[in-house]
């Protein structure tokens, strides 16, 4: 049978929010209770408490309250939105929580098989963790993660070691000011394509994703960004050099 109604109090300890939360809720126009008692104190009906979850999901997405109010009161957005927008943010968190554990897991194997570990070791796989949770999204990660599996350590380490010969090459031509146009440049600039074509997949939002964390990072991984960024704005110039050609 259905409940006739919560008092403020009820509410709010049924709910684990606080007093003064639902009635602010109620000062901004956000949760209106939808009746009073008789001796005037609020009383929340089933649709008050439908629109309350509604808040809340809303609000654990990082919502402001006034968008909140927006949204639920000019677009009409329905309950079943509300829910997969929450559904989807949880299930990034679980992946990204797999993701922290599978992390976590090698870093103790690592220090179980070794004496010790240098701090110089745990900083690097700190910074790695850290960028690379920051940058890319849970799907993302996964995406990368199943790349890299499929192309093996072998070809990862080969990977490294072809970028670090391609950038000492392009940089070579950029200090000798070789026009981006040149041919060698060209050719410079189509091999950089590939690699980073090789680590995206060809997926734009990973290469979106790749493309932020270099501009706005000063140091990754010990390489010195800003320098890199003048190889990319090079290649970048050949790039728009053979599209013009």
């Amino acid at each position: 049978m259905a409940r006739d109604g919560w008092k403020v109090g009820e509410l709010a300890g049924e709910t684990g929010l606080t007093v003064r939360t639902l009635h602010h809720y109620d000062e901004i126009g956000l949760l209106k209770p939808s009746r009073r008692t008789q001796a005037g104190h609020r009383l929340y009906g089933e649709a008050d408490v439908a629109r309350l979850q509604q808040v809340t999901s809303l609000r654990q997405l990082g919502f402001p309250l006034e968008q909140i109010r927006d949204l639920l009161d000019r677009r009409g957005i329905s309950p079943r939105e509300v829910v997969d927008l929450h559904l989807a943010r949880v299930r990034e968190q679980i992946e990204l929580q797999h993701t922290l554990y599978a992390r976590l897991e090698r870093i103790a194997k690592t220090l179980e098989a070794a004496e010790t570990v240098s701090a110089d070791e745990l900083i690097r796989t700190i910074e790695a963790t850290t960028m690379y949770e920051k940058y890319y999204t849970p799907k993302q990660r996964e995406e990368l993660n199943a790349r890299a599996a499929a192309i093996g350590e072998e070809r990862i380490r080969q990977s490294q070691l072809d970028w670090q010969t391609l950038m000492d090459e392009v940089r070579a031509e950029m200090e000798a000011g070789t026009d981006p146009a040149d041919p060698r440049v060209q050719a410079l600039a189509a091999r950089w394509k590939a690699l980073v074509e090789e680590f995206t997949g060809g997926n734009a939002g990973i290469a979106q994703s790749l493309g932020r964390m270099w501009k706005e990072e000063t140091n990754i991984h010990g390489i010195d960004v800003a320098k890199t960024r003048e190889l990319g704005a090079y290649v970048q110039r050949a790039w728009d050099a053979g599209k013009q050609s």
